[in-house]
């Protein structure tokens, strides 16, 4: 069974650092894409980066890139997002989320419903 295990978080400054992690189990990286969203209160979900694993392809999007940065690690299943420099319209809950392409598809999906698992999602919030 896929669960996806979120840590990290929390409260930071603006201008700060904070590190999430989604650790992956029931499977391997391999042959999936893992994906962070957030959603600001209110707000519809926004896609923030992502990784086809297999492919090796990365994703951020223009509103992070830059500061944010995806990253995995096979020994340890587990996919990170280094975030930097954070401002107030960071706050929001973070999600991963991982989807299964069997090495089919080169691409990075980017859409919530193109994820079919996902994390409990975790608080950021930033602020002075």
């Amino acid at each position: 069974q896929v669960h996806l295990q979120q840590s990290g978080g929390g409260l930071v400054q603006p201008g700060g650092s904070l590190r999430l992690s989604c650790t992956f189990s029931g499977r391997t990286l391999d042959g999936h894409a893992i994906g962070w969203f957030r959603q600001a209160p209110g707000k519809e979900y926004e896609f923030v980066a992502g990784i086809n694993w297999s492919a090796g392809r990365i994703v951020h999007d223009d509103s992070v890139l830059g500061r944010f940065t995806i990253s995995g690690s096979n020994i340890e299943n587990t996919v990170y997002l280094e975030m930097k420099i954070v401002n107030l319209g960071d706050t929001g809950v973070y999600y991963c989320a991982a989807e299964e392409t069997g090495g089919a598809t080169l691409r990075v999906p980017t859409r919530q419903y193109e994820y079919t698992y996902w994390g409990q999602g975790t608080q950021v919030t930033v602020s002075a």
